[in-house]
């Protein structure tokens, strides 16, 4: 794709906008934009898209409605895909999204309108800065389910330390907003009416950099940042794998959906 298509393609699962020299995606799966494979595809057709529109300098990532930013994978699906099929969800979904943000060559803002749980914090941290809505949670809730939550082992002790990383990964427990920016996890913390003006302005500052110098900066940013950091999500991502497989992980999400306490077998 060359310079600037008119039209972005059209997506079934997430809305693209273009403001200005600002590119907002919108996960639009409701309630609570819970992920699936169609709008993991969206996602990353809609970034490659942002990606290669030479008109676009920067992008914001937010979730539609009030209820979530995203609520992480949807276990429905989730269940009834083998261990296989959780490579495939895991190439598309872990690898292809970090290596388009990645080569992204241009800022990528997280708005978080809601909570981010799971795979929707996976969104959020894939991108180099996040704001907050008040209403904003953070949470890691797949040891509730007999899983991990993959590369976040591998990114969340580099940014908040061992000793809290661990125990927001093995509770399962969300934080509220503001305790994520005191971790250093968002960069601020808005009211939640001004949430989209203000991603839209930080978006702006950043748009009207020299887009050359941004590129240049951000790919050596990125290439001294995370040296053993894309190595770590594979190893991340191949014990998730395993753990789909399991009898725990299986009656994990038998027991969410029947919302009731799991009965673990250590099998």
């Amino acid at each position: 794709m060359d310079g600037m298509s008119d039209m972005p393609p059209a997506f079934e699962t997430v809305i693209f906008e273009r403001l200005g020299r600002v590119a907002r995606i919108v996960l639009n799966r409701p309630p609570v934009n819970a992920i699936n494979f169609q709008l993991t595809h969206d996602l990353n057709r809609a970034l490659d898209f942002a990606r290669t529109d030479e008109t676009v300098h920067a992008v914001i990532i937010t979730g539609s409605g009030d209820k979530a930013f995203s609520a992480g994978v949807d276990l429905v699906e989730l269940e009834t895909a083998d261990g296989r099929a959780m490579r495939r969800f895991i190439e598309t979904f872990y690898h292809e999204m970090v290596e388009l943000q990645y080569k992204m060559g241009k800022p990528t803002i997280a708005a978080l309108n809601g909570p981010a749980l799971a795979a929707g914090v996976t969104i959020a941290v894939s991108c180099d800065m996040l704001i907050a809505s008040e209403r904003a949670r953070l949470g890691y809730p797949e040891i509730n389910v007999g899983l991990t939550p993959a590369m976040h082992l591998v990114l969340l002790p580099r940014l908040v330390g061992k000793y809290k990383a661990f125990e927001l990964c093995f509770t399962g427990e969300p934080i509220d907003a503001h305790e994520a920016h005191r971790l250093g996890l968002v960069n601020r913390v808005v009211p939640h009416e001004r949430l989209a003006a203000e991603a839209l302005a930080l978006a702006e500052k950043l748009a009207a950099k020299s887009p050359l110098a941004v590129k240049l900066m951000r790919d050596s940013f990125y290439r001294n940042l995370d040296v053993e950091f894309r190595k770590g999500i594979g190893d991340a991502a191949d014990v998730l794998c395993v753990l789909k497989d399991s009898e725990d992980s299986h009656e994990g999400m038998r027991a969410f959906k029947e919302k009731r306490a799991p009965r673990w077998t250590g099998r």
